[in-house]
């Protein structure tokens, strides 16, 4: 099994990193993303990556701080986003929930990040919430169907979920599809198997 999606540079796991990626390794996990929020965790994901021969990375700026975003970060990104053990753009996409910043400001990070994907022929890793209209539109006017990618921690709908498939992307739910009152399970349950992939997003969403 692969883990799409993890955040082991983040500092809950300062005390046991070492000691949790080996017990991940000997379960069942094959490999593991580990995915970027902003430029410094970015480059600790390729730092990480580059350390664990079955660890690979992904670059990108969260929704939450693409007020940061400007042509200096871009270009970071860019750099690390030729490392060979680089495997996807993100995580990106539009959070209208938090809305850490304006809604605007995301959108615009959103789409040249998905440009930059497109640039590097990379797949991308989408973040989103209370914003499934606008990221499906931007998603699409992008062209993404070139380079494919993930909607993770799907909050859509299956017929949001068909959509998505048509851009050649793939859904994951972690660990909300144990959440008593979340409709995870529910999409889950109609969505085409081979539509989804696993990821556990720690150290977010610990399943009940």
């Amino acid at each position: 099994m692969i883990d799409t999606h993890a955040h082991l540079d983040f500092r809950d796991f300062d005390l046991d990193r070492a000691h949790v990626i080996q017990r991940a390794f000997s379960g069942s996990l094959s490999s593991i993303v580990n995915i970027g929020t902003d430029c410094e965790s970015s480059l600790k994901s390729v730092e990480l990556a580059d350390s664990h021969d079955r660890i690979f990375a992904a670059v990108g700026v969260h929704p939450h701080d693409a007020k940061t975003y400007d042509r200096k970060i871009r270009d970071s990104l860019a750099r690390l986003a030729q490392h060979p053990k680089v495997v996807a753009i993100g995580e990106i996409g539009l959070d209208y929930y938090r809305n850490y910043s304006p809604h605007e400001v995301q959108q615009k990070a959103f789409a040249d990040q998905l440009a930059m994907a497109r640039e590097f022929r990379l797949p991308v890793v989408v973040h989103i919430r209370e914003a499934m209209e606008d990221s499906l539109r931007i998603l699409r006017e992008s062209g993404v169907q070139s380079v494919g990618g993930v909607l993770h921690c799907f909050p859509g709908t299956a017929e949001e979920a068909r959509q998505a498939a048509g851009m050649n992307l793939f859904v994951s739910f972690g660990g909300s599809l144990t959440f008593e009152k979340s409709r995870s399970a529910k999409t889950a349950a109609e969505v085409p198997l081979e539509m989804i992939v696993l990821e556990t997003d720690c150290p977010f969403i610990t399943p009940v």
